[in-house]
């Protein structure tokens, strides 16, 4: 750091019209059921978006929100919509565009695990038979591609008079991929109460389609500083898996001592290497996307408290975790797709924290590692021989 505080740090990086920050979940007027749902997912605080966005979309306002990834637009969105449904409605009241189907069915993951403790029904559209069967149980929130969305209302199937929140996630992508005249349909569609949200890296080139309908709107930009500085980044050469399994034997105790996140791409190699470590005699807890909401928040609750220190969770999970105290991240494996990477040690985006990250590297790895380094423009290094990891965290305060 070169001596600023996280609120000069956060002052050079936002720009905004939004007058009130509100610091923390607690104070955002959550329902008690839906902040369980927030720190469930593995929130402790809000990021520097998120604590200008939310209030303002909970309250109804029109929103833009400009950033790139891992700065919690699509948490922020998905926390607002789950707080203006009505349960007791059966009726869509939130729409939610998305440029592809694997970013829908991404975003329906994210309410289904905030929401999981509340009464509220979501559908992500997959195809005509299916949405068609789904649609008539009348669910609060649809989300999916423009395309998908607006066959289901022109079918008859989708009606959005109703419609509380209109989101448009990634709406410049959408824009690149010729979605704008179904937007622009939909748009014609809604009531005029309707709120919009619009989640976007440039959205100068959406805004002349939503100034038509989006009068006086909170704009938040949260500029593109990169999310993996202050991250030292380190791989283990490792000839197999359990070869890796035998390198976090060797580091466990250095894992303890800073509490620790493992990350690993499935659910079954979780379990997996869960197993194996157990039957080490090494105590970890481990947490996937499939997980009931009230065991994975007692396992976050451990974490944050200390009494649990070294946590093992999969690709789904790592969009929410948040735990300040953390300052290791190992990667069992890698993930399937560069992008997902900072997912793992972006550490919520924000550039006062500082950490370690450790890739364990079969050399089948190593072209994944190449393609994070080239999507990233950084540079892993090989975990000296000569230092012990305890001494490189160590050096980081």
């Amino acid at each position: 750091m070169d001596g600023r505080s996280l609120e000069d740090v956060e002052t050079a990086q936002v720009e905004s019209n939004v007058d009130e920050i509100t610091e923390n979940f607690d104070a955002m007027g959550l329902e008690v059921n839906l902040l369980r749902g927030v720190y469930a997912y593995g929130f402790e605080n809000p990021s520097a978006m998120q604590r200008r966005a939310i209030k303002p979309m909970v309250e109804g306002h029109h929103v833009i929100a400009q950033s790139q990834s891992k700065t919690g637009k699509t948490v922020a969105f998905c926390i607002a919509i789950l707080q203006r449904i009505d349960p007791s409605v059966k009726v869509c009241q939130a729409v939610v565009l998305a440029p592809s189907r694997d970013l829908a069915q991404e975003i329906h993951k994210v309410i289904e695990a905030i929401g999981d403790f509340l009464d509220i029904q979501t559908h992500v559209c997959k195809g005509p038979r299916e949405d068609i069967e789904a649609l008539k149980e009348g669910p609060q929130i649809v989300i999916g591609t423009p395309g998908r969305v607006q066959n289901m209302i022109q079918r008859g199937v989708l009606r959005i008079d109703d419609t509380k929140m209109f989101v448009l996630d990634d709406a410049d992508e959408m824009l690149a991929r010729g979605f704008e005249e179904q937007i622009e349909d939909m748009f014609s569609l809604l009531p005029q109460s309707a709120q919009v949200v619009v989640s976007a890296t440039m959205p100068e080139e959406i805004l002349a389609i939503t100034a038509k309908f989006m009068r006086d709107f909170y704009r938040i930009i949260v500029k593109g500083e990169p999310i993996i500085e202050g991250v030292k980044q380190y791989y283990i050469a490792a000839e197999d898996e359990d070869s890796k399994l035998d390198i976090l034997s060797q580091i466990y105790e250095t894992m303890r001592s800073f509490q620790t996140i493992i990350f690993c791409s499935t659910r079954k190699k979780l379990e997996w290497l869960t197993d194996k470590l157990t039957a080490r005699g090494l105590t970890v807890s481990s947490m996937h996307g499939d997980m009931d909401a009230v065991h994975r928040c007692k396992i976050m609750e451990e974490f944050r408290s200390g009494s649990s220190r070294v946590l093992m969770a999969t690709d789904l999970l790592a969009r929410g975790i948040d735990v300040q105290e953390v300052l290791l991240i190992v990667n069992f494996d890698l993930p399937s797709q560069p992008d997902k990477y900072m997912y793992r040690v972006g550490w919520g985006g924000r550039p006062s924290r500082k950490g370690v990250a450790i890739n364990l590297a079969t050399a089948n790895d190593m072209s994944m590692m190449h393609e994070i380094e080239q999507y990233y423009g950084t540079h892993v290094e090989n975990m000296p021989e000569n230092e012990s990891l305890e001494t490189i965290i160590s050096k980081l305060s």
